[in-house]
């Protein structure tokens, strides 16, 4: 039974807005684990297992928001809309961004399981567009979102807005630290089984 009233909207605001966060963090992670930072204080390993984390997390969370949205009938969404942006009713811009930035998510997570049967620089310009996929999310939510006009909503979205950009701003300009450590068949081994990164 499905259920009614005001519960899968509670359920659907409130994965948004978790959603957004758990984004950020991956980005920042990811970002993280990319420098030459990590592995200083943090073994670079836990750094990119717990950004890999966090996108399944996100995943998971994704798949929430979007069954929710297509089972609460406050708005009309059949349940290939929630792939396929076409022919919405509702905030028909907001919400197909929101779709395409799922999509987004989801092929870079698909992309990620299957890494170690992609060339890099194949899964590395797909797994680039979660920079687009956050872009376009934080859009869906400050378009669609039923808490926008909140000061503690608009305070997250700016947050994550300011902690992303600084973060781009920083991989751009700092110049990554190359291993001096020669590379063995263990260390490719380890880097292709590594999944989300």
């Amino acid at each position: 039974m499905i259920p009614d009233g005001p519960l899968l909207w509670y359920v659907n605001r409130s994965t948004g807005l978790v959603l957004i966060l758990l984004l950020t963090t991956g980005i920042l992670l990811g970002v993280w684990s990319t420098r030459g930072d990590a592995g200083t204080r943090v073994p670079r390993f836990a750094v990119q297992s717990l950004h890999r984390n966090v996108g399944l997390l996100s995943l998971l969370l994704l798949v929430i928001h979007v069954v929710s949205a297509v089972l609460d009938e406050f708005v009309d969404i059949r349940w290939w809309q929630a792939v396929v942006p076409a022919d919405l009713h509702y905030e028909a811009g907001w919400l197909a961004a929101g779709i395409v930035a799922s999509d987004l998510i989801v092929a870079v997570a698909l992309t990620s399981i299957v890494r170690h049967r992609l060339s890099h620089r194949g899964w590395l310009l797909l797994h680039l567009t979660s920079y687009a996929a956050w872009v376009v999310a934080l859009a869906h939510g400050l378009g669609i979102g039923t808490d926008t006009g909140s000061g503690w909503a608009r305070w997250t979205y700016a947050t994550s807005g300011v902690l992303v950009t600084g973060a781009v701003v920083w991989r751009l300009i700092a110049r990554p630290e190359r291993p001096t450590a020669p590379v063995t068949p263990a260390a490719v081994h380890h880097d292709r089984i590594g999944g989300l990164r």
